[in-house]
């Protein structure tokens, strides 16, 4: 499998000092869980103090780390037999080691009833492959660990397994039972997608809640930190099937926030049902994720199938409220449809945000959608933007749960999207000019049981262009059904929004499928 590390180049973290970043520092030192049982509470009042003080840039990474590539940070492997919790309880936790992309060192702390204390960065918790030939010269004097990852007996009662990770700038990966990393998690978004330079937040430092030995969840605080706002976060993390984590975030805005991405999501999709079809590539779909879905605060659920695009592509899902939940879904389940045995697509889960709590408001979700060549990119990105921005020296409050998804979804009772398909609409030398311009797509509904005796309506419609075909057929099996509908693009070549969904006397019966067609991508399907 080829990890992606896309986005984690531009990461920032506050390594300066200043009056405000020490008296930060002071309220940490004096941070004892003797006679004070709200830890969170005063990761809250450090954010707040930090984000009074100007951002400081990093201290330049060690090039010799800096220096290494994939393969050579790979062989750098912590001893899992230093693990921490390792003698007792069901979590324990390894670390990381600086280089590649993740250069930047964070403080990370242990916290049980004693008080607190720094982990030390030990070398000697490290082994050093062949392909180093050695420990490179820069280990020796790495400033801390780049990061850290879970282990818990989530498959089996009898091993740990990795099932949570934090590394680079704010992401880190879940995953449930049986399943492998995917798409990620961040703790923020900032501008991502527009026409200037993306922001990268980054968790500087973290506590390490310890947990009692037979718990099955257990807690992370973490400090954000960023040129234009600090953060205090709290995970409360629960593996299992689903695996899921609540997540509490307080935001300290140091500079106006107008876009600011609220449990944003990152995943990667290069090439599947809806294209682009001239890859050379023996595997017939490529991604983490094929589709975003999103939950009104009405109810309402769309389904978006995702498109590497020609370019950088904005989609809004706008709502008055802050929305039941929106997540990024693999809703292709066999191998038979990837056709990588090591990759192991079919096995990657969804993540599905839930608000639970907070400053939401009115917003939208938005899905970013930017072009790749390849897997080894990241290219899709989903988070939620409220309409209210946070301005310098405001806070802002939001709690959420995240979900992992895999064949059981967090919707039941409307059918679902189960594939989505496309192609040219017209028939091979028969057609005229227009009619070549013209698109058809074919959306395969999953319906939990099988359908009444009373008919099934077909519902299409488009803000541009016109719908010139639209027919419902049943598929083998008494419980798919498949919309078959033919586009024809505006003139102007303004892109369409299509919505199709199912009912029945106007009474909802599926999701609703949503697709963007530009007719400028054309060529890219000929």
């Amino acid at each position: 499998m080829t990890h992606r590390y896309t986005f984690v180049l531009s990461e920032r973290v506050n390594a300066g000092s200043g009056m405000a970043l020490g008296l930060a520092l002071l309220l940490l030192a004096g941070w004892s869980t003797q006679g004070r049982a709200d830890p969170m509470g005063q990761v809250i009042e450090r954010a707040e103090v930090l984000a009074a003080s100007e951002w400081q840039p990093p201290n330049p990474p060690d090039p010799i780390l800096a220096a290494l590539d994939y393969d050579r940070y790979r062989a750098i492997r912590f001893d899992p037999d230093r693990a921490l919790w390792r003698d007792s309880g069901r979590f324990r936790i390894q670390f990381f080691h600086p280089g590649f992309l993740y250069n930047e060192a964070v403080r990370i702390h242990e916290v049980d009833g004693d008080g607190v204390r720094a982990v030390p960065f030990d070398l000697s918790r490290f082994s050093f492959g062949p392909a180093l030939e050695g420990s490179p010269s820069g280990a020796e004097t790495a400033g801390g660990h780049a990061g850290f990852r879970v282990h818990y007996p989530i498959n089996r009662p009898d091993r740990h397994d990795e099932f949570l990770v934090f590394l680079g700038a704010s992401y880190f990966r879940l995953v449930g039972r049986d399943q492998v990393y995917g798409l990620s998690a961040r703790g923020l978004a900032l501008d991502s997608g527009g026409p200037g330079d993306e922001e990268f937040p980054v968790f500087r430092e973290f506590w390490l809640i310890r947990p009692d030995s037979d718990a099955d969840r257990m807690v992370v605080l973490a400090l954000l930190d960023s040129p234009s706002l600090t953060g205090a976060y709290r995970f409360e993390v629960r593996p299992g099937d689903p695996s899921s984590i609540d997540v509490d975030a307080h935001l300290f805005a140091r500079e106006d926030l107008v876009r600011p991405g609220i449990a944003p999501l990152t995943s990667m999709y290069t090439h599947g049902d809806t294209g682009p079809f001239l890859v050379d590539d023996f595997r017939p779909r490529v991604h983490d994720s094929d589709g975003l879905l999103v939950v009104s605060s009405r109810g309402e659920a769309q389904w978006r199938p995702l498109s590497n695009r020609a370019r950088v592509r904005l989609s809004a899902f706008v709502d008055d409220a802050p929305p039941r939940g929106f997540g990024l879904l693999q809703r292709r389940r066999e191998w038979a449809g990837f056709q990588d045995l090591e990759a192991r697509y079919e096995r990657r889960p969804g993540l599905w945000v839930e608000p639970l709590a907070g400053d939401w408001g009115s917003g939208r979700v938005e899905l970013v959608e930017i072009p790749t060549a390849d897997e080894t990119h990241d290219n899709i990105v989903a988070f939620w933007v409220p309409d209210d921005p946070i301005d310098a020296g405001q806070s802002r409050h939001v709690a959420y749960r995240l979900t992992t998804v895999g064949d059981a979804e967090p919707l039941s009772g409307l059918a679902r999207v189960q594939a989505t398909r496309t192609g040219r609409a017209g028939l091979p030398g028969q057609e005229t000019w227009r009619q070549r311009m013209q698109r058809r797509f074919v959306i395969d509904f999953h319906l939990d049981s099988p359908p009444e005796d009373e008919p099934v309506e077909l519902y299409a419609s488009t803000g541009a262009g016109d719908i010139v075909e639209a027919r419902l057929e049943r598929l083998p099996g008494d419980r798919a059904l498949r919309a078959v509908i033919a586009l024809d693009p505006d003139a102007s070549g303004a892109p369409s929004d299509v919505r199709v969904f199912l009912h029945r006397a106007d009474v909802p019966l599926s999701e609703v499928w949503t697709y963007v067609w530009y007719p400028e991508e054309f060529d890219r399907h000929l």
